[in-house]
């Protein structure tokens, strides 16, 4: 999510004095929240990987404060490697997807169903559609991807797998009962008619053209337009600076939902070697886009509308890798600023680009994956060697604030 919900504010504004409780947990991936209270966490492991085994997911619900597990999931399947999504469904219950397995669990953690994807190959998370469905994809650089839409309840799949027609590594976005699919070359869209997902002829972009850039991530829908960042191409290892492939500069991109051919597409730094790994912020209200360089430690925000998009502002240095949170009622932005092998939590002001808040997290590793608010006007930071808690000062929990505890 990047807007936070009504009623869910943030702990990073100006004047909030702020502290950080963290819990050190191998390769987490996101928060979900559930009832009031309720606090879910998604966490991989990766190791067995890089030495051809398979690998297993585990959900736990955790102490909103302290960050402990107090329920866990047996090891949870996966095969190939790739960080997965998880979603409360609906129907009450926790949905995941996770290399080649989707899970449906209740929210004591215990599996209630289970299905094998059918490629050999990691799914990248999913989209529930409005109608109930989960489709999700396989991750594919050179094949194309397949695209499984499943019944919420038992996990099988309702139709055969639809085939893309170019590979894809970029996460999934729907609105309603359609899909959005970022290829490697071209952004293209799929109907839910009741029967299959099928492929709108007369709405698909070719992106790339002739930039000599690589694929995009993932589709931010909103205000009538597709965005998403191009460059997507990378080594991440400890972070993503200095990590880029493609010598180009990586480029934000607007497309019009209501005609593909409306399309604009901007630099991000103009730096040679630009690169990312997840989506822009879109602030509808004030109608501003906030797009980054990861490779190159730059951020910068556009006003859209009328014409062309209109710069806004650039901040240089700033470490942004993860998805960012936006808070529209305060008009600012919260992302990762990495710098000398630590993690610092941030809040920008949308419209200036100015720091508002700043909290150091620690962690050796830049995130890369997704941030969550809390229900105490706080936020979970997911990076791959830790969960983080910022929160008001005024609102720390009893007992130590800080502790680390590693887990398998």
């Amino acid at each position: 999510m990047q807007a936070l919900p009504d009623g869910l504010g943030l702990p990073l504004q100006r004047g909030v004095a702020l502290q950080v409780t963290t819990r050190r947990v191998r390769m987490t991936t996101m928060t979900v929240l559930g009832a009031p209270g309720e606090v879910f966490l998604l966490t991989h492991n990766a190791l067995r990987s890089q030495i051809g085994l398979a690998t297993h997911a585990r959900v736990e619900r955790i102490d909103p404060a302290t960050l402990r597990p107090l329920a866990r999931s047996p090891r949870l399947p996966g095969g190939p490697m790739w960080p997965g999504g998880m979603a409360l469904h609906a129907n009450g219950d926790l949905i995941t997807v996770y290399g080649r397995w989707a899970h449906r669990l209740g929210r004591d953690c215990t599996v209630k169903a289970a299905h094998r994807l059918p490629e050999n190959a990691a799914y990248n998370s999913f989209v529930i559609l409005d109608c109930g469905l989960i489709v999700t994809k396989n991750l594919s650089d050179h094949a194309p991807a397949m695209l499984s839409v499943l019944d919420p309840v038992s996990l099988a799949p309702v139709c055969a797998p639809v085939a893309c027609p170019e590979p894809s590594i970029a996460r999934l976005s729907a609105v309603g009962d359609t899909v959005y699919l970022i290829g490697t070359a071209s952004i293209m869209r799929f109907h839910w008619d009741g029967t299959t997902l099928r492929r709108d002829p007369d709405w698909r972009h070719a992106y790339l053209a002739d930039s000599g850039n690589s694929y995009g991530w993932d589709a931010v829908i909103a205000d009538g337009h597709a965005w998403f960042m191009d460059n997507g191409h990378h080594r991440y290892r400890l972070s993503m600076i200095g990590r880029g492939v493609r010598r180009t500069a990586n480029r934000l991109i607007r497309v019009a939902l209501d005609n593909s051919d409306d399309a604009e597409a901007v630099t991000v730094s103009g730096l040679p070697g630009g690169s990312i790994t997840n989506p822009p912020l879109v602030d509808p209200g004030r109608r501003i886009v906030v797009g980054y360089d990861s490779a190159n430690r730059v951020i910068a925000a556009w006003r859209y509308g009328d014409g062309p998009l209109q710069a806004l502002w650039r901040r240089e240095g700033i470490g942004c890798a993860s998805h960012l949170l936006g808070d529209p009622a305060r008009g600012l932005v919260i992302t990762n600023d990495y710098a000398g092998g630590r993690e610092a939590v941030i809040a920008l002001d949308i419209t200036t680009g100015e720091t508002a808040a700043r909290i150091a997290v620690g962690g050796m590793m830049q995130g890369v994956v997704f941030p969550s608010p809390g229900w105490a006007g706080d936020i979970y930071w997911c990076s791959m060697g830790q969960l983080a808690r910022v929160f008001p000062a005024d609102g720390a929990p009893e007992g130590p604030t800080n502790h680390t505890k590693q887990e398998e």
